[in-house]
């Protein structure tokens, strides 16, 4: 019989895999990196990696280079003009980064102007607050791109490309800690303070945290898991851990709006009390919700509805007015009821319960 329930959760897993697999195709004629045909005849009909204009001018590309540099919706290619060894310019390419990221990290593009290409590999440059995916993404692709340009033959190690800044290394051991010291501790001080931690460190300090934009953008395009560790992480206690009966961990140990709303409840005693059968309407809600608009996803009516999520308030410096006012609210409900948003709406929260269907009681 238990058998037969892991196996009945593989199939709930699988499906997960393949429904967002459908709207990385719809989307972004992507699965994991690898373009549609229909995409590989445009590839093959667009730029070259490097082109020669002559008067020691060259053009590099970096939608191939930088196919695994994942930013916060997507890749973030660049084009890079370099003359006589030295960067002219930098001009972003189509990508899928939400407008708001992308227009605060932009500012990023100007930085190894005038710089040779030693000097432009050399230089560190800091990402923009409040658009640290992206701006990842755009240094990354200039690393790659001027590396390139150099003909360095010699790989890269797989470590080159971790980011060793005191904010990702510290946003991973709190991720660790959320990921692995619930399951030892049962008390209720540690689990405040890992509230409190996932809320400053990885909410609103690192920005990290699963939404239908990142999970949508590593299925499109592929993850670095040594660059993309903190995300890993948080997966992993998404899908992987309710396969050892571990259900819905992320939701309830890891993720910062849920530890927010979790937080805002302990500031008022008095919580509002629902019958049964209100409840069960609610969830109902949740999943009617939830599956229209998947159905947006797959028919391409409404993309635009995984900007909407209220997670991308933590990076309020970029987040739209709309999203914060709804995070705001779902935080003040949360005072006199138990993790509204998490219950009664969460659309990633719902994949989640999809992919441990089974292991539901």
């Amino acid at each position: 019989m238990q058998y037969s329930k892991k196996i009945m959760q593989l199939i709930s897993l699988l499906t997960c895999f393949l429904l967002i697999m459908v709207v990385s195709i719809r989307r972004d004629g992507r699965i994991l990196g690898h373009q549609s045909k229909q995409n590989i005849v445009e590839a093959e009909n667009s730029k070259d990696t490097l082109q020669r204009l002559g008067n020691g001018i060259i053009v590099v590309n970096t939608t191939d280079l930088g196919s695994d540099i994942i930013g916060y919706g997507g890749t973030v290619p660049l084009e890079i003009t370099i003359k006589d060894n030295v960067v002219m310019g930098v001009k972003a390419l189509e990508n899928t980064e939400t407008v708001e990221f992308f227009e605060e990290a932009s500012i990023l593009l100007s930085s190894w102007d005038g710089k040779t290409i030693d000097e432009a590999q050399a230089l560190q440059v800091d990402v923009v607050s409040g658009a640290t995916f992206t701006s990842r993404a755009i240094i990354g692709n200039m690393q790659a791109g001027l590396q390139y340009a150099t003909q360095n033959a010699e790989q890269p190690s797989v470590w080159s490309s971790f980011d060793f800044s005191i904010k990702n290394i510290i946003g991973l051991i709190v991720v660790l800690m959320a990921a692995v010291l619930p399951l030892l501790i049962k008390n209720k001080r540690y689990h405040l303070v890992q509230q409190i931690l996932n809320v400053v460190v990885l909410g609103f300090w690192c920005g990290s945290f699963l939404n239908y934009t990142s999970i949508i953008s590593y299925m499109s395009n592929g993850m670095n898991i040594v660059l993309l560790a903190i995300p890993t992480i948080m997966l992993i206690t998404a899908f992987i851990y309710p396969l050892f009966g571990k259900k819905s961990y992320y939701c309830a140990q890891v993720c910062p709006f849920g530890a927010m709303q979790g937080l805002a409840g302990r500031c008022v005693k008095y919580k509002l009390r629902m019958k049964a059968t209100t409840t069960h309407r609610l969830d109902l809600f949740r999943q009617v919700l939830w599956a229209l608009l998947m159905l947006c996803l797959w028919t391409g009516v409404w993309f635009d509805w995984i900007d909407y999520e209220p997670f991308s308030a933590f990076i309020f410096q970029s987040a739209s007015w709309v999203v914060i006012v709804l995070a705001v609210l779902f935080v003040l409900l949360s005072t006199i009821m138990v993790r509204p948003y998490c219950r009664f709406v969460c659309p990633t929260g719902s994949l989640f319960k999809l992919s441990q269907f089974v292991a539901r009681k």
